[in-house]
């Protein structure tokens, strides 16, 4: 049944969703009850669906490894900034992350300054010793967000892995030497597969929700130097997905192997650089390729990658991701996108101001512009952040980061103060995903929106499982109010309550409720989230 009440009702008329591949017509013009403002058209229909939100994360590298040991008298509130779903007096108090992204660190961080890894920070902790033992008391940081997550809900745990342990290494070391094929020792694919399987088992022994392991990162790049990594071969990553499936099942764990971690979104569909390390869906999906995993009991039609790179322009991004999309489609493929952040330096100067003009909330547009192409167009059905936390060294702002940390003793190139509990500041790319993440939960449903849609006005719907609430993402970079006019199609009940949740310059994530009878109002250069509450 048709739901049309409180606003303009123009049901001849259809609009533009380009997400949606709609028809177009134009915005009505300036109303004159709301002072600098535009009506904009938007159908919402709920009886034509997309995808299933599986989560939205982050990830605990690098920093969280030091806070949660160190920063006794700040975590506790950094975790509730990550992992909280509650809304307190109408202020949330944190972003409610559903899923969490854990580093399985290769163990440069015992190995100290023989590791190589110049900066303290992006050295990353073992589970596994000298002796090839385990030792739990181990990642004494790490445990404590991941404890923490479990305590707010976080419903999904991915463990990921950047090398194998060093003791499981060619050269010894948590980076490679080896170039385009894999660091880790022939001989030890099962060993770093029970590795794996031993960590997954600990914690779901203990009640952690582990609903993936990752095994591989960005493939496609050598990690020579910097930080931990390793380049691998499509077969070489095949060979160790074998080795974990039988991992898992000998240990009788329903944990999934998540593959891909493309280092960006071109790897997965289309031969790009080194044959031998791209075209990743067509290697692991298509039977009798030497790299098939597609029969693997513990790896589903699921692929993985990062939008890095490909994000320079609005009409670039939206290409790219329509090629995912379609490779998906061919291959039966579900799609996660599990890193992001702004580390690009091919942004168009008519679409960005550029980093050095940047504001923070520039930034967090910005990455809205990401996370709603990566959903509408790509179709993505999970979306992560790269580093929940971080230091804003080099004048980074909060490009790489969610929460701004500053150490005791202060900032400096090398980090050597991590360890000194500082100060902490939440960002707008926090807030901002959190637009997304509180409100589209596990198991809601993208439906149809269709809007005249450009690279400063867009947005998207999601409807609950239980049928319960429809939710609206509306970003408007504009500097005017943008009033929306719609139209309600499929909903089979009657909206009890309105509210809405904006971020701006000055504003995070700040409920409103709209009255019965008035429409919805975006303010201008705001991302904003429609709850509409049908029971």
């Amino acid at each position: 049944m048709k739901l049309k009440y409180y606003f303009t009702l123009l049901s001849l008329l259809s609009f533009m969703a380009c997400s949606d591949d709609s028809p177009s017509t134009p915005d009505t013009p300036d109303q004159p009850d709301v002072p600098n403002s535009v009506e904009k058209l938007v159908t919402i229909n709920a009886g034509k669906t997309y995808q299933t939100i599986t989560g939205f994360g982050a990830s605990d590298c690098w920093n969280p490894s030091y806070v949660g040991k160190y920063w006794t008298n700040s975590r506790e509130k950094i975790t509730e900034l990550l992992f909280s779903s509650e809304i307190q007096a109408g202020s949330p108090k944190g972003i409610g992350l559903s899923m969490w992204r854990v580093n399985l660190g290769g163990g440069t961080a015992e190995q100290g300054d023989a590791s190589g890894i110049t900066d303290k920070s992006r050295r990353a902790e073992s589970y596994l010793t000298n002796d090839l033992t385990l030792d739990w008391n181990r990642c004494e940081g790490q445990r404590y967000f991941l404890n923490r997550a479990k305590e707010f809900g976080c419903e999904s745990i991915v463990l990921f892995s950047n090398t194998p342990p060093v003791q499981y290494t060619q050269n010894g070391k948590g980076f490679s030497n080896q170039g385009g094929v894999s660091n880790l020792k022939n001989d030890c694919y099962d060993d770093f597969a029970a590795y794996m399987g031993d960590v997954a088992q600990y914690y779901i022994d203990k009640g952690y929700p582990v609903t993936h392991i990752s095994p591989v990162n960005e493939p496609q790049y050598n990690w020579d130097g910097g930080q931990e990594g390793s380049g691998w071969t499509n077969d070489e990553v095949a060979r160790l997905a074998r080795e974990l499936d039988d991992a898992l099942t000998e240990r009788n764990l329903s944990t999934d192997i998540l593959l891909g971690e493309s280092g960006d979104w071109e790897y997965l569909y289309k031969t790009k650089d080194d044959a031998n390390r791209s075209n990743v869906m067509s290697a692991f999906f298509t039977p009798g390729s030497s790299a098939y995993v597609g029969n693997l009991n513990h790896v589903k039609k699921l692929i993985c990658g990062h939008s890095y790179w490909t994000d320079g322009t609005w009409d670039g991004m939206r290409s790219v991701r329509k090629q995912v999309a379609q490779a998906a489609t061919q291959y039966g493929v579900d799609v996660w996108q599990s890193e992001w952040s702004m580390l690009g330096d091919n942004y168009s100067n008519t679409e960005f101001v550029g980093y050095d003009n940047a504001t923070e909330m520039d930034i967090a547009f910005y990455m809205s512009r990401v996370i709603h192409n990566d959903l509408t167009v790509a179709g993505v059905s999970s979306w992560s952040y790269w580093t929940s936390m971080d230091v804003a060294r080099w004048g980074h702002k909060n490009r790489f980061l969610l929460i701004s940390l500053v150490p005791g003793g202060g900032i400096n190139d090398n980090n050597d103060n991590i360890e000194k509990e500082g100060t902490f500041q939440p960002t707008a790319t926090l807030w901002v995903l959190g637009n997304y993440s509180l409100f589209i939960r596990p198991g809601y449903q993208r439906i149809n929106m269709q809007l005249t849609e450009s690279l400063n006005f867009f947005g998207s719907a999601w409807l609950s499982p239980q049928g319960d609430k429809i939710v609206a993402v509306f970003t408007n970079m504009s500097s005017k109010n943008v009033r929306l006019s719609e139209t309600h199609e499929g909903w089979s009940n009657k909206a009890t309550s309105i509210r809405t949740y904006t971020t701006t310059n000055s504003k995070k994530l700040t409920e409103a409720t709209v009255s019965a009878g008035e429409s919805v109002l975006l303010e201008a250069e705001s991302v904003t989230t429609v709850v509409y509450n049908l029971k």
